[in-house]
């Protein structure tokens, strides 16, 4: 087995770089020297970059310099710790985003996106990811995931079947059980209409999950061009909220009345103002535009990431996550208020299941691209210029770059 590694890290606002890394222990850090018996060691077989890391790259969060990125991570089994009893090494996995133990009470009830024993500093860890324990990123050739037992999902069948759908399985670690979850929670359903917005992976990956549920219409906003392009090639309405302030209206032509069954959150903080405010930060505006255009009763999922500390926030309140939010409208309509991190073991079997018998294309969807580990740098550069891509890094050239 190799002993050399390189990975992604994040050098200050704007710039990540690809550097040397030391190979991957069973151990948590060199400060305490916590053993993971329990762990695995992977051969990363694709890591992708999500909006979430953007946020980190642009300073948008209290992330240090000198952080390893990624939490999405597919790879090969190339060590497994003395405790890891059905994880076997050559085993092909898919390693949900939040690291959880299994053996706490969220656990146990299935809430593993806020797991109590794998982050010191509160509930909720995530390999790569500021305040969320201290993990190592898996934008790596190589990347420790601790319970592996517990933790990782085994891609069943052969090695070939697998690596034909790898671009599909390699959104099971984030963006499409997220996707699924902001559907899921906000009530999508059978003939429901949806309103997402954001157009980025993640609201392409819920726009997806919403036909997948089984939805009439789903109708897409954002304000590039490009990734609303990409929404209507596999089926989505869209509307373009650089044009217009009035949503409702916008729903109305398309839907014949101005209000959704449905609407998912996929922009979080950094959302900017619609139509003539375009061009402004206005954090709340799409938590208040969803609950303009739901209808009594209906549900709002939040999937996008809103955050305690944000030090470009445009004003005090924004910098602590304190939004000017409309809740007693929220309150008067009788909305439903689904938030925080996917539990994304909740959902990635079924959905693995769908991808491997070709229920559904979500690399298509999402318009998977793959890139060499050293081309990371350019892809985050691409993805925050508003590509309408979802950037996959190919660490070891075993997906092969550009297909």
């Amino acid at each position: 087995m190799a002993d050399t590694n390189r990975g992604v890290v994040y050098e200050g606002p704007g710039r990540v770089e690809v550097e040397d890394l030391e190979f991957p222990k069973l151990e948590l850090d060199e400060q305490n020297h916590r053993k993971l018996e329990h762990g695995a060691i992977l051969k990363t077989i694709a890591t992708n970059i999500c909006g979430s890391d953007q946020h980190m790259v642009r300073g948008r969060t209290t992330a240090p310099a000198g952080l390893s990125l990624g939490h999405e991570i597919t790879g090969e089994v190339v060590e497994t710790g003395r405790d890891v009893e059905f994880i076997k090494k050559g085993d092909l996995v898919s390693v949900p985003f939040n690291i959880a133990c299994g053996r706490c009470r969220n656990c146990k009830e299935r809430n593993t996106g806020v797991c109590e024993n794998v982050n010191p500093a509160r509930a909720g860890a995530a390999y790569g990811y500021v305040d969320m324990g201290g993990w190592h990123g898996g934008q790596a050739q190589y990347v420790t995931v601790p319970y592996a037992d517990w933790n990782l999902l085994k891609l069943p069948g052969d090695r070939d079947r697998t690596m034909a759908k790898i671009k599909d399985l390699a959104m099971l670690s984030d963006i499409f059980p997220t996707g699924y979850h902001g559907a899921y929670t906000a009530g999508v359903t059978t003939g429901s209409t949806v309103y997402v917005a954001g157009a980025g992976p993640v609201g392409l990956a819920c726009a997806t999950a919403c036909f997948l549920l089984g939805a009439a219409v789903v109708i897409v906003g954002d304000m590039n061009a490009e990734r609303l392009a990409q929404a209507r090639s596999f089926g989505c309405e869209t509307v373009d909220l650089s044009q217009h302030d009035d949503l409702g209206e916008q729903i109305a032509q398309i839907l014949g009345t101005p209000e959704v069954d449905a609407a998912v959150d996929c922009v979080g903080f950094e959302a900017r103002g619609h139509g003539r405010e375009a061009g402004g930060e206005r954090p709340a505006t799409v938590l208040n535009s969803l609950m303009d255009v739901t209808r009594a009763a209906g549900g709002l999922g939040i999937p996008g990431l809103y955050v305690t500390g944000d030090p470009g926030g445009v004003d005090e309140n924004a910098k602590i996550g304190q939004l000017g939010i409309r809740f007693g409208l929220g309150w008067a309509k009788s909305l439903t208020f689904a938030t925080g991190q996917c539990p994304v073991m909740r959902y990635n079997r079924q959905l693995m299941m769908a991808i491997l018998n070709d229920r559904v294309e979500i690399a298509k969807n999402v318009n998977a691209t793959v890139i060499p580990l050293e081309e990371a740098p350019a892809g985050y550069q691409e993805f925050d210029k508003g590509a309408a891509r979802k950037y996959v890094i190919d660490p070891n050239n075993l997906v092969g770059a550009g297909v």
